[in-house]
This record gives structure tokens, sequence and C-alpha cells, in this order.
């Protein structure tokens, strides 16, 4: 048995060989996440799909909930991404829908616009619709129960002729190590770009699944399973040298992608009254009054502020102004003022609130 040396990353993630390219984007903060549908056949007990999307046939692209095509191009913009991955639920489950979405991508970004997909459908005909349509990598998610006998899912068959990537992606499960090394062996034999070993999460949908077989939290402060980690390294001091493996932490998730497609959507999406911290972050203040027309005229009129240091968000009810503006200002105004630290997002999901006044 050869140990290969594994190549670290950051937040304790690390790898063999070579990382795919989908994860080399999806490091950079360069990949946008389409869920394409919620709905998937295996109800695997450890899926973390939020409550929002699981089972259920909505279509978000990142946080945004998409209800046209140019919902999926504006995010992609929005964030810079050169590229894709399609998520789900199953994709596969809504093949024509699928399909479009890598067509609509494809066309409008071009070649390079690199596209992966996550599945456990095996289907031969499907996989030869997704490289037809532009695909450039699959990674099969095959149910852990069939870890063991993954010659009885007709996994190689179906690959046959594909020109595209293929690699496994799995949560690295305690407990699973023969079932994880049988992979890593089908993925050796069968000349498999990769394998993908995620840390499991414990989520708000998957809890009681996880803590009924044993399974507890690595902390008070993390999402992350206790071993899971440790069962990939094994995993990988096992196989390493024979496929490429690559361990995804649940905190290189956080730390790593998503903050810095954070960043790069901060810096596309801030306006000139918004203030982008070092994290990503937008910092703004509020004025919450009972009627944000008359408090945004009052501005205008007695305090000087010009209109572009202001925006009258109509669906939450508030005026939004300058942070430094509003801070100056607050002592002498009629109504509530806030400092508001809120995620880039399409949801501008608030995070932190200090009041003014």
């Amino acid at each position: 048995m050869v140990i290969m040396r594994t190549i670290p990353m950051e937040s304790s993630s690390f790898y063999t060989r070579r990382l795919p390219r989908g994860c080399r984007l999806c490091r950079k903060g360069t990949k946008m996440v389409l869920l394409v549908t919620g709905k998937c056949a295996m109800s695997c007990y450890y899926c973390p799909l939020s409550e929002r999307k699981k089972n259920r046939d909505v279509v978000y692209a990142n946080e945004r909930l998409v209800e046209k095509d140019e919902d999926v191009l504006e995010e992609a913009m929005a964030i810079g991404a050169r590229g894709t991955g399609i998520t789900g639920g199953d994709p596969l489950a809504v093949i024509d829908r699928t399909v479009h979405y890598i067509t609509l991508l494809k066309e409008r970004f071009g070649s390079q616009h690199h596209i992966h997909l996550y599945t456990s459908t095996i289907d031969r005909d499907k996989f030869l619709r997704l490289q037809e349509s532009g695909l450039d990598e699959l990674r099969l998610h095959p149910p852990v129960d069939s870890w063991g006998h993954l010659d009885e899912l007709g996994i190689a068959e179906s690959l046959e002729g594909l020109v595209i990537d293929v690699g496994f992606e799995v949560p690295a499960i305690p407990g699973e190590k023969e079932g994880l090394l049988a992979l890593c062996r089908y993925a050796s034999e069968h000349d498999l770009g990769f394998v993908n070993l995620n840390e499991l999460e414990i989520s708000e949908t998957n809890s009681q699944a996880l803590l009924g077989r044993g399974l507890t939290v690595r902390s008070d402060t993390s999402s992350a399973i206790l071993n899971s980690e440790d069962m990939a390294r094994e995993v990988v001091s096992r196989m390493g040298a024979d496929v490429a493996v690559h361990f995804c932490s649940s905190s290189f998730k956080d730390q790593v992608q998503l903050r810095e497609r954070l960043k790069r959507r901060a810096k596309r999406v801030a306006r000139p009254m918004d203030l982008v911290t070092r994290e990503g972050m937008i910092l703004l203040g509020i004025a919450e009054a009972d009627d944000p027309v008359w408090a945004m005229r009052l501005l205008e009129k007695e305090h000087e502020v010009p209109l572009e240091l202001m925006f009258l968000d109509e669906k939450r009810k508030r005026l939004e102004v300058a942070s430094w503006v509003l801070e100056d200002l607050a002592s002498r105004l009629p109504f509530q003022c806030y400092l508001v630290e809120e995620y880039p997002t399409a949801d501008r999901l608030e995070v932190e609130r200090e009041p003014l006044n």
C-alpha cells in the first residue's frame, strides 16, 4: 500500500492528487449554487436540506428564489460566476428543467462556464442528455446501503463512452469505513476522476435522524459531526494514492467557499450608500418611522441628505440610509435609528443590529 501525502487547504480541508475543477472554482467563491428542485426519491437520513426546500419543487439560485430565467442569470452576474453547481433534491428528477438551465447558462456565459451536477440517479439516457447539453462534471451520490455492492447499480455501464469528468461525492459518515473504502476502490478500478468526502453536518431537518443513530456534533459552536473528519482521514490514508480524494470540511463551506462568494457579490451589488466589511457583509443605517416617506423627506429637506444616500424599502417598510450619515444624525431624529449588518445576498439576511438613538 502506497500512502500519498495530502495537500492541505483552508479550514482543515485537504485532497490528494488533484482537486476537481468544480471544487477549485467553489474555493474561489466563483460558483453559483443552483438548486433545481428539492424533490428526491432517495430520502437519505442525513440530508441537510432546509424545510423551505426539502421535498418541495422549488428553484433557488444561491439564496434567490427563482421565478424566471432572468433571476438565474442575474444571480450569476451578481457574483461574477465562472461556473455553476446544480443540486437538489435530485436534478435528474426534473431532467428537462435541468437540461434547460445548463443550456441557458452555456448560451449566456459560454462554454468556459463550468457546470457540475450532483445526482443519486443512475440513468445512462439522462447522463447522455446532460453531456449533450454541456455538463462538464457529474458527481454521483449512491445511497449508503449500496456502497458495498456498487456493481449492482450498473454505474460502469451507464458511464460507458461518456467524456465528461465523473466522480463520487458522499458524506464521510462515522462507522461507514468499509463502505467508503469500497466506494474509493470502485472509483479507482473504473477510472473515475475523484471521490469527494464531505464532512457530515447536522441541520434542523436531519438532527433527529443523526442523533438517533448515536452521532453527535463536534462542539457547541459547530454543525460538524464528531469523528467525520477522522473517518475521512482514515479513508484517505488507505486510498488517497489510488484515486484523487478530497475532504471538504463544514467550516470550509462557511469560512472559505461562502465567504468568498459573499465578498464577490458585495462588491458588485453595493450601492453608494453601502459599506462593505472585510468579511463581505453590507453595513447600512436603518430609520424605522411610522411613515418612511415622511422620514425620507425630513432627511432630505431639513438635514440635506442626498437622495443617492437613501433608499425607501417599501417591502420592509423602512428607510435605508448611509451608515455614516445616520450615525451623525441619529441623536437629532424623532424616530428609531439602527446600524445594521446584512448579508449581500438576495434575501438580505440581517445578522446584527445596533441602536443609534
